[in-house]
């Protein structure tokens, strides 16, 4: 069939019919673009004939087109149907070998094919590199010389040779060999992923359990790997393993974060979102039926996004495939080619009894086809094991009634045969469903076994059959962790199924579960890395998380299991996952107080950890219910734990601080640091902390300088004590410089914080929680010392954005940031987007904190501005009379805050021509900054430049010019003549001040 050139030289056929099985389809792709970049046309066709149809007409059917006919063979092609013995043999040797010259072929397997496929002549390309592929390609083919008129495209859009894999591919599971079927579904997926609109292309495959969504997933991931750069697969049937295992893409993107969760989430969004260092993504979210927080870990971009889920809420947030049971096609032919010696007849039997659903069809089959158990005996098994309870149980998930029987019969079989398969399988269901580290058994050989287990970690050929053995039967599957697959038994992990885990568990109770699940938690004590502070640990809690309460480890009176349970706890807060961390609390509480001491040390531990997390949840009435509650308890125990005691105030002085009851917690936070540095010396972790917080309290009573000289003498040893890289460390340096910028020491302030977050950066990683809140003063710093203002505006807009992403929008130190953000767009004339950030702000600090808060008094003053530069006077200044009456009665006259009220209140009453009344405050709020501040504060000389407007508008012009002469003298002293307060002074603009909300 080969043509003429007008060279003469044989340059192929005009047209091939590329015929593939969907298994194939990446090498069907690739074959199509060598023909087109050849100038030859081709039409690919998918080769999933009717097994009814008989085969003689199905290849007949292909003869239909023109030109050559290219077969994609391997041993998985003459599967297909399947087709009765020697069916394949006789057509190839009759009606292929007739048409010998229509048809052609490629081989994609180094495993034996049918011996009659010698008359396809099929070319080799297995193994093989992409060159000798392509020229082996067109050898079979006749294809000559490159044609002149041969294309030219991008090297960007050329399909991916298929042997060579995706740059980054991460945890995708081993491709299943038995995949049957679904291609209309792969192909319609596909199709939606690849026209949705770019930046959206997100698709849930919806379906109950057993239906095969997961297998689905996988096998449209190697199907279409040419079509990516990045294939992401990501377990999420734990929301704890879920953000570590999307984490773990910021290391292979090469982004440059810590080991935070939050924090690596965020990279990885942004970097997916921007197509930079990769575009061609896809991410597959496996097992995600928990829609909560999906705004925060769903990625955008130009990338795909694929989850599977029983959960119909993901139609709000992306596309849903039904993914229907199989079509009795795919059962019967999946059942014959797993158990070959059962007939089509006898295989729609047992497709009918399972009711199609892939899961139970795939344990029939395996049970068929190891056992060769013919198919009448195994029905009748089925149909005469069948328990009421089980049966119940199975029909709640929508599985068919039949087959929690055949599980039963795989297993009483497996205890005659195997006995050790199934103390694997007893043992795996102590483990929560999904991925189990059982590699943790041969991992830890001290740790204490049951007598039935301790075959485990000494007879590795019986535990690798046993596996095997499971494996073979469907029931796990084997899952490796990292880019290797070389890893030893004591790394292994396994995959087991929520429903296989729920029916395993059932089948396999009895009188050895109580020591299994506490083999288990005894395991996951041993893997405790003992060190939850440590970022490079987290990945090790997060993947033992899933399994404190399966195993018992929650009720557990072991102190060793205890600990590690708290561990955990710690590392939900160290890591920032404080909701996981509240319901872990809650549930570990929940079963400690029915047997242990509430003052036991545990309890205490709890309580303290229970407590952080509240609070850095933003529920702080919570945690101050919870730490009183146990000062009461200590207070009347005998003997007093002073210790206890002293830590718990330490906690109580935290949450008033946070409720705003400032003057309380000072003076309960300085008795918790005299007793600290009593019990435990001034330089102890406790001691520091107690000293930090004090200083953090000082400043929220406006006493600035006193912060400042406490804050630096912490900092001196913290950098001794703990060394100048340590978190604890950064965060004094971050109060130090908040405490120079309150006191107007601006430069100082900027200089401080510039290398106190590269520091930051380099220590906790860019997106750390504490690194966002270094980079939020800095803007502040940066926003005060006059010299950035043109940057300011995108700097705080990214801040803002990425303390929503890391905390959330209604977090409290996200709504301070949205507040300042919202005072500089004021300042700056973009009052319609200031007003709309501070309205939500006012309005989040309200309803987090109470109306008569002094951080939801002080919004008033925000809005006030704002509502005074937008021309509503009159509103604006009962806005900000409010402001100035409610601070006074929470924080005193004198406190700077107030002082900015009344600075604020002040120029409302002149504009609404009060010019004496603004006067008269005026003149008071200058005496008390004075008094206050000193001479030389910046919100000092605003009250000076502002008492001598009021004084020019009763025409007392002498007084005036003498305080404006001085003020601007001070203010070019001391910030310098062409800095904006200058500047503004000097231009006679009425002075005014920001509210600032900060912990």
């Amino acid at each position: 069939m080969a043509e003429q050139g007008r060279s003469g030289a044989a340059t192929g056929p005009e047209h091939v019919l590329v015929v593939f099985p969907g298994y194939h389809r990446p090498w069907a792709t690739w074959i199509a673009q060598r023909l087109d970049l050849q100038g030859i046309r081709s039409t690919l066709q998918r080769w999933d004939p009717p097994r009814e149809v008989p085969l003689e007409d199905s290849l007949g059917d292909l003869l239909l087109a023109r030109g050559q006919v290219l077969l994609v063979l391997n041993d998985w092609f003459f599967e297909l149907g399947p087709r009765p013995a020697g069916e394949w043999n006789d057509v190839l040797r009759g009606f292929v070998a007739s048409q010998a010259d229509r048809f052609a072929a490629v081989n994609l397997t180094n495993r034996p094919l049918l011996p009659a496929t010698a008359v396809l002549e099929p070319v080799s390309l297995w193994g093989v590199g992409e060159e000798d592929a392509e020229a082996r390609l067109f050898s079979r083919l006749g294809i000559g010389p490159r044609r002149s008129a041969a294309r030219r495209v991008p090297p960007g859009s050329l399909v991916r040779y298929p042997d060579t894999p995706p740059e980054i591919w991460g945890e995708v599971p081993r491709r299943n060999p038995r995949f049957t079927g679904r291609d209309d579904l792969l192909t319609e997926l596909q199709e939606r992923l690849m026209d949705a609109e770019r930046g959206n292309a997100a698709c849930t495959l919806l379906g109950m359990s057993g239906i095969g969504k997961t297998q689905i997933a996988a096998e449209y991931a190697h199907r279409f790997s040419p079509d990516y750069d990045v294939v992401w697969w990501v377990s999420s049937d734990d929301r704890n393993v879920q953000r570590d295992r999307f984490g773990e893409l910021a290391a292979s993107l090469g982004l440059a974060t810590g080991n935070e969760p939050g924090e690596r989430i965020r990279a990885v969004r942004e970097a997916l979102r921007r197509g930079d260092p990769q575009s061609k993504w896809l991410v597959i979210f496996d097992g995600w039926d928990d829609t909560d927080g999906a705004e925060i870990m769903l990625p955008h971009g130009p990338g795909h996004v694929l989850i599977t889920s029983r959960n119909r809420a993901w139609g709000e947030h992306t596309d849903i495939v039904q993914v229907p049971s199989f079509d009795r096609a795919e059962s019967t032919g999946y059942l014959m080619r797993r158990a070959p010696h059962i007939s089509a007849a006898e295989a729609d039997e047992v497709a009918a009894e399972f009711g199609d659903v892939p899961l139970p069809l795939v344990q029939a089959a395996a049970w068929l086809g190891e056992s060769r158990m013919e198919v009448p005996e195994y029905l009748r098994m089925v149909r005469e094991g069948r328990l009421s309870t089980v049966d119940e149980a199975a029909a709640s998930h929508g599985y068919p009634h039949a087959s929690l029987t055949s599980w039963a019969i795989l297993i009483n079989r497996l205890r005659r045969t195997q006995p050790q398969a199934v103390e694997i399988l007893s043992l795996c269901a102590s483990f929560a469903p999904g991925r189990i580290p059982l590699g943790v058994i041969r991992a830890y050989p001290q740790a204490e076994l049951p007598e039935d287990l301790r075959w485990m970690t000494t007879d590795l050929p019986t535990w690798s059959r046993a596996l095997d053995t499971l494996v073979n039967y469907s029931v796990l599957t084997r899952e490796m962790r990292g880019p290797t697959t070389e890893t030893g038994p004591h790394q292994e992990s396994v995959h087991m199924h929520r429903l296989v885990h729920d029916i395993v568990a059932r089948l396999t109770d009895g009188p050895h579960r109580d020591a299994h699940r506490k083999a288990v938690r005894t395991l996951l004590a041993e893997a405790d890395p003992g060190n939850p502070m440590d970022s490079r640990h987290w990945p090790r809690y997060a993947e033992l998380l899933p399994h404190l309460e399966p195993s018992g480890a929650l009720t557990s009176r072991n102190p060793r299991i205890q600990n590690a349970v708290l561990n955990c706890l710690r590392y939900c807060y160290r890591s920032g996952e404080f909701k996981a961390g509240a319901r872990l609390a809650e549930k570990i509480r929940a079963s400690w107080s029915g047997f242990m001491d509430p003052l036991a040390q545990p309890m205490l531990d709890l309580t303290t950890q229970e407590g952080n997390v509240l609070r850095a949840s933003g529920r702080f009435r919570e945690a101050h219910q919870l730490d009183h509650a146990l000062r009461l308890r200590l207070g009347e125990a005998s003997p007093a734990n002073d210790l206890g005691i002293m830590l718990c105030e330490g906690a109580i002085a935290s949450d008033l601080r946070h409720l705003g009851q400032y003057a309380d917690a000072e003076t309960l936070q300085r008795e918790v640091l005299d007793e600290a540095r009593r019990m435990l010396g001034d330089t102890d972790f406790v001691s520091l902390v107690a000293r930090f917080n004090l200083g953090l309290g000082l400043r929220l009573l406006g006493r600035y300088q006193e912060a400042y000289d406490l804050d630096i003498e912490t900092l001196a040893t913290r950098e001794t004590v703990l060394r100048t890289r340590h978190a604890n460390t950064l965060n004094s340096g971050i109060a130090c410089a908040q405490d120079l910028r309150l006191l107007g020491r601006y430069r100082d302030a900027l200089a401080r914080q510039e290398s106190n977050l590269r520091m930051h950066v380099q220590v906790l990683g860019p997106l750390h929680p504490q690194t966002l809140k270094a980079r939020a003063q800095l803007t502040l710093c940066r926003r005060r010392e006059g010299g950035f203002q043109q940057d300011i505006g995108a700097m705080m807009a990214t801040t803002l954005d990425q303390l929503e992403q890391v905390h959330g929008r209604g977090h409290y130190v996200t709504l301070a940031f949205i507040n300042d953000f919202g005072n500089f767009l004021r300042e700056h004339g973009d009052l319609s987007k200031a007003k709309e950030l501070i309205t939500e702000a006012e309005a989040g600090y309200r309803a987090l904190l109470g109306p008569a808060h002094p951080f939801s008094t002080g919004m008033l003053c925000s809005t006030g501005l704002v509502m005074q530069a937008s021309g509503e006077r009159a509103d604006a200044l009962a806005m900000l009379e409010a402001a100035l009456a409610g601070l006074t009665a929470s924080l005193g006259p004198d406190h700077p805050w107030v002082l900015g009220c009344a600075l604020n209140a002040g120029a409302a009453r002149n504009f609404n021509g009060r010019v004496a009344d603004a006067a008269e405050l005026s003149r008071d709020t200058l005496r008390r900054a004075r008094h206050t501040l000193g001479n030389d504060h910046p919100l000092t000389l605003s009250c000076q430049i502002a008492l001598a407007t009021d004084l020019r508008g009763l025409r007392e012009t002498e007084e005036a010019g003498k305080l404006e002469e001085d003020a601007l003298l001070t203010l070019t002293r001391t910030l310098g003549a062409q800095h904006p307060h200058t500047l503004s002074a000097r231009q006679r603009i009425r002075p005014y001040w920001d509210f600032e909300a900060y912990f």
